[in-house]
């Protein structure tokens, strides 16, 4: 195989322009700096339009009426969409232009967050279930109990439209426009394929060895501003109420905390949009191929992937004579050997468990945030953003240190994975057992009108005789607060005969519910909106956000080691399809069930159920706090703990796999052809435990390039890992 051609004495840093030879039209500066740093704004620029896809999640559910296993499965289209090309765009990509394939994807990103915020302006108005702006008389006195004999036509106060009206309300082309949400984010899980995978692998291929590593860590640096910004920017957006700019918000009865509240939601996505535009245009001006950086230290540079597989530079085959046959027949050998290691099916089987509890949680917490501790879903995402995701990424950091510092070696790199994360799980654990909320004392719901504490799913426990002569409609949530801390589903399951002020400020009054549960003593009075939570579950909200960091930065630190051992507990030649088997089970099994069974579970914790203009149901309103808080929290234990079956195993299995040897120490083999090479057994007494490195070792040809660490989070699936590079290779050729 020819080598490429020497440069003489440049380095990284400076300009390689065309030769001097060329016409004039094509003479060019051409450089990587370039294309790393347009890379880098790609990078970032999908990191935050994933994580903003991730904080609107709730307002997606409560705009389109959706249930959470629905909603889910809209934010699950995403790894539909990029598994669908994922194996194609990694394998043809590295034989095309691969800067413009990325500047392609990055406008298909666009358009897919165009097309995921689009529906909002084909629905209309958004409307919530209120006594309160329906009146024309903003001082008028609102009789919410009335008695359906005093007002014969009062139509709109039944549990839905009339029946021959409902026909033509389930073919409002609104009522299906969640669909375009789906496919929106599934093309934005298309677009992003080509990203990873083929611009690592353009870095790799045309950096000298000694500088790759640094190249890649600034384009991931970069992106890990993308899930902070794009929380930052969700918790901006879902503050402002939704059709804000067409309706006069002193009109909006309703503040973020309240349970039918919609913000903004829309405009995180075509800010997604033009930043994802921007980030595709550079593309498109830089070259297919760059000519190759200084001499490296290390020795003369193998040919790039393209090469490898038999493409030269234009294009034209090598090997004409390759079958499909034989392709497969090799691509079974290699699954069959792959397969056939321990350690790495062990690995592979604890990835897919803590991958399926980190998307749950992901997808979820600012959920569970807004549920369990009464917090808007603004400062829910605000939390996760400013206070998680950095210590996140400063404990990626310093695992990363720590494994150069001290030169971790494979069973000590798997050691300290394990003991993070463990710690990292009973900090959990606490989470599920120490820090909880009491119910918000609902009538019907989870307290009696007669003062009984308990959970009510029936839709009767609603009504007592205090307000069964009032013509209510069923489903309704309007929620009033009594000065006893009593929270009424609405003024007129309260029982309310009058009212005073208007829109945010108005107190209904003569409130026969509320003289029957405190017939002695208390206003008959209640004011709009749900009863606040007392002190003791603000102390619980911050105890539950410092353990929650903790237990992040905790397993941030094992990060790292647990994403190299994935690659050096098999052979080499393996290294690229380890990476995309990984890469794929966890989308497939872990990114795409996870946010939908999650979801499923957590819709049965519902008590309260909003209606649909169709009369179907529609957003949960109000959950059984306890069982959401068990059932949340006790899946995502219950799968990490899963994982730890596997971990400690693969410990086991790594000692007897990289032994000792008692001669002096050998730091790493000669890589071997792939027909020696197979798994490393405990038989082979002259292995040695070879040290890890922190940093970045990826692919050429990236199939594995948007592969998920062990221990690494959805947000950090892209983290790639250093070769071993100067002295150990110097080393190796010196034993």
């Amino acid at each position: 195989m020819d080598s490429w051609s020497q440069s003489g004495g440049m380095t990284s840093q400076q300009s390689l322009c065309s030769p001097d030879n060329a016409p004039k039209s094509k003479r060019r500066c051409s450089t990587l700096q370039p294309f790393i740093m347009a890379l880098a704004f790609a990078y970032f620029s999908k990191a935050l339009a994933g994580t903003y896809m991730k904080s609107a999640i709730t307002q997606i559910e409560r705009r389109f009426e959706l249930s959470t296993a629905l909603v889910g499965l809209v934010d699950g289209s995403f790894e539909i969409g990029n598994l669908l090309f994922l194996v194609l765009v990694s394998h043809f990509g590295a034989r095309l232009h691969r800067p413009r394939l990325i500047g392609m994807g990055c406008f298909l990103m666009a358009a897919g967050s165009f097309l995921t915020g689009l529906p909002h302006f084909f629905m209309g108005r958004y409307t919530y279930d209120t006594v309160v702006h329906s009146q024309n008389n903003d001082n008028a006195s609102i009789a919410a109990c009335v008695d359906p004999l005093d007002l014969p036509d009062m139509q709109d106060a039944q549990t839905g439209p009339p029946v021959e009206d409902r026909t033509v309300c389930v073919k409002d082309p609104s009522s299906h426009m969640w669909i375009y949400v789906f496919l929106g984010n599934a093309l934005r899980g298309v677009g992003e394929t080509p990203v990873t995978p083929l611009g690592i692998s353009y870095i790799d291929d045309y950096a000298r060895v000694e500088n790759s590593p640094f190249y890649i860590a600034c384009v991931h640096t970069v992106s890990l501003l993308g899930p902070m910004c794009g929380f930052l920017l969700g918790s901006y957006c879902v503050k402002l109420y939704v059709d804000i700019g067409y309706v006069d918000l002193e009109s909006v009865t309703i503040s973020p905390k309240d349970a039918r509240w919609v913000g903004a939601w829309w405009m995180g996505f075509f800010i997604s949009t033009a930043l994802l535009l921007l980030s595709g245009i550079p593309f498109w001006f830089l070259p297919r191929s760059l000519p190759e950086q200084g001499p490296e230290v290390e020795g003369p540079r193998t040919h790039p992937p393209a090469a490898q597989e038999g493409i030269l530079d234009n294009n034209v085959p090598r090997n004409h004579d390759v079958k499909p046959t034989d392709v497969t027949k090799g691509l079974l050998e290699s699954l069959k050997q792959l397969l056939g290691t321990p350690a790495y099916v062990l690995l592979l089987c604890a990835g897919v468990l803590r991958f399926n509890s980190l998307m749950g949680l992901f997808t979820f917490k600012a959920k569970y945030i807004e549920q369990q501790f009464g917090q808007s879903a603004s400062r829910a995402n605000f939390v996760i953003g400013v206070l998680t995701l950095p210590v996140f990424a400063v404990g990626i950091f310093l695992g990363g240190l720590l494994m150069k510092r001290y030169r971790l070696s494979v069973v000590s790199g798997a050691l300290l994975s394990f003991v993070t994360s463990f710690v990292a799980f009973l900090l959990f654990l606490l989470l599920h057992l120490g820090t909880k909320c009491d119910h918000v004392a609902v009538a019907g719901l989870t307290v009696s009108y007669n003062g009984t504490v308990g959970v009510w799913h029936s839709e009767d426990a609603e009504w007592a005789e205090c307000n069964r002569a009032c013509s209510c409609p069923l489903g309704a949530w309007d929620p009033v607060c009594s000065e006893s801390g009593i929270t009424y589903t609405s003024p007129c399951t309260a029982g309310c005969l009058g009212s005073t002020g208007s829109s945010k400020n108005t107190v209904f009054h003569n409130c026969s519910c509320v003289s029957h549960f405190y017939p002695e003593e208390g206003s008959t009075s209640v004011r709009l909106g749900q009863c606040p939570r007392g002190n003791d579950c603000i102390r619980s909200f911050t105890s539950y956000m410092a353990i929650s960091v903790l237990s992040s930065f905790i397993s941030a630190l094992g990060a790292m080691p647990g994403y190299m051992i994935s690659i050096r507990c098999i052979a080499p030649e393996l290294k690229s399809l380890a990476l995309g088997i990984q890469a794929l089970a966890n989308r497939a099994l872990g990114g795409l069930p996870a946010p939908v069974y999650f979801g499923a579970l957590i819709d049965t914790t519902c008590l309260k159920w909003a209606k649909t203009r169709c009369g179907g149901r529609g957003a949960c309103r109000m959950y059984d706090s306890n069982m959401y808080r068990m059932i949340f929290l006790g899946l995502i234990n219950i799968l990490n703990g899963s994982a730890h079956l596997f971990l400690i195993p693969l410990l086991i299995v790594l000692k007897r796999q990289f032994q000792k040897p008692a001669g002096p120490l050998q730091t790493l083999q000669e890589p071997q052809p792939l027909r020696d090479l197979g798994p490393r057994t405990p038989s082979a007494p002259n292995q040695e435990d070879p040290p890890l490195h922190p940093a970045l070792d990826m692919d050429k040809g990236g199939a594995g390039g948007s592969s998920l660490g062990e221990m690494a989070p959805p947000l950090m699936n892209d983290i790639p890992v250093q070769r071993a590079t100067g002295g150990e290779e110097e080393e190796v050729r010196t034993t």
